[in-house]
């Protein structure tokens, strides 16, 4: 099969379904790095399409499509660039993979553990290639910690924070027919304008952005969760019914704590989004906290009296030319790098269906967690095992 897709495959024929900001970056980096050429494009909004078709450089013809299942049976088309905010969003990812497309999916990648569990058992039955393109794992700094954990530099972790404050309120509504977002002080002037999947999705769904990199770096997964929230509705802006903030804080099957939150609706600088750090036996390492800080490192055995500051980036000193310029300081182009060489057969995908729903699985749990009253909540094991054997759902 490999060898096969290796001689046919000159270019992965991919359809972009969702047609927002993401979807047109998405289908400008395909084209750019090669390895892909968009046969399709499909959202409900058919006011989005233009802008769309003005993206595809190639002068091939090229289906439009207002309804997700007709892309599914498009004969024109092998993979799926999932670039949805949706409710169904993890249910959608399923449904190509049981379709035999491969997926390339936006994070969180799932809402539900049921959605989790149906994307795992649809890769596995199916053998096609599933991502959760989540770029921030491919920071230059991520795999410098990944580094110094794996080689002891800093001893047993023992404690980890992340974090992804996103002052996201101005998109919370949008007019179903122009597909144009709003804040709640539009609403006046735009009666039109609908909430979002945004509007209704509790922030710690998004944890993923900063979990799956952290969980990179630790060699980990998540066994215990507990949420906890402020109240609803939002404090900051009253018209939106979810809370500001949500915080996760969880256990590592090899023992280390970590907390971690997402907030949406909370003003907040309009940069550094991110900020993690790492504290083990011999030492810890940290994310910079604003635009004009540093990343710092402090050594217990390396005779420092306090932490010290570090030029690490999200930029990669090792990055490939094409690589430069792709997008989120030039993440963005591993991740569909990545999946072009996984599809094709040319190097096995590490960021695997596995690795993929133990990061999406925590925040949903944590979510359900808040929702009965912060009670700790055990993650599954999504790999087969003397009780599930692969292609089987979970016993009840």
């Amino acid at each position: 099969m490999v060898g096969q897709w290796r001689i046919c495959m000159d270019e992965i024929r991919i359809a972009v379904v969702g047609l927002g900001g993401r979807g047109l970056g998405w289908m400008s980096q395909l084209q750019r790095i090669g390895g892909y050429r968009i046969t399709a494009i499909c959202d409900p909004v058919v006011h989005t399409h233009e802008a769309a078709r003005e993206r595809i450089a190639h002068s091939d013809p090229v289906e439009t499509f207002e309804r997700y299942e007709d892309v599914l049976g498009s004969e024109s088309v092998d993979a799926i660039a999932l670039t949805v905010r949706s409710r169904d969003q993890g249910g959608m990812a399923a449904q190509a993979l049981e379709a035999g497309k491969h997926v390339n999916m936006e994070v969180p990648g799932a809402h539900s553990m049921e959605d989790c569990w149906r994307i795992v058992v649809a890769q596995e039955r199916s053998g096609k290639v599933f991502q959760l393109a989540e770029q921030c794992r491919y920071a230059g700094y991520i795999d410098e910690w990944r580094r110094m954990v794996a080689e002891g530099e800093l001893g047993k972790i023992t404690y980890c924070e992340g974090q992804y404050f996103h002052y996201y309120a101005g998109k919370s509504f949008r007019d179903p027919d122009t597909g144009k977002f709003y804040g709640p002080e539009d609403l006046e002037d735009h009666p039109e304008a609908k909430p979002t999947w945004m509007y209704h999705m509790p922030p710690i769904h998004y944890l993923p952005h900063d979990l799956g990199p952290m969980l990179k770096v630790l060699d980990d997964r998540v066994v215990e969760v507990v949420g906890m929230s402020t109240d609803s509705p939002s404090d900051a802006h009253p018209e939106l019914a979810g809370p500001d903030m949500q915080i996760a804080l969880m256990k590592t099957e090899k023992g280390a704590l970590m907390r971690m939150g997402a907030s949406f609706s909370q003003p907040h600088p309009p940069r550094d989004y991110h900020w993690q750090q790492v504290i083990g036996t011999k030492g810890s390492v940290e994310w910079k906290r604003t635009g004009s800080d540093m990343p710092k490192m402090w050594l217990a055995d390396g005779q420092m009296v306090d932490k010290a500051e570090v030029d690490w980036r999200y930029e990669r000193a090792d990055a490939p030319d094409e690589a430069r310029g792709s997008g989120h300081s030039d993440m963005d182009y591993y991740v569909h790098a990545a999946f072009r060489d996984a599809v094709i057969g040319k190097q096995e995908l590490d960021y695997d269906v596995y690795k993929a729903m133990e990061t999406s699985a925590p925040p949903v749990l944590a979510a359900d967690s808040i929702a009965q009253d912060s009670k700790k909540l055990c993650v599954p094991s999504f790999r087969p095992n003397s009780e599930r054997k692969a292609g089987e759902m979970p016993r009840e």
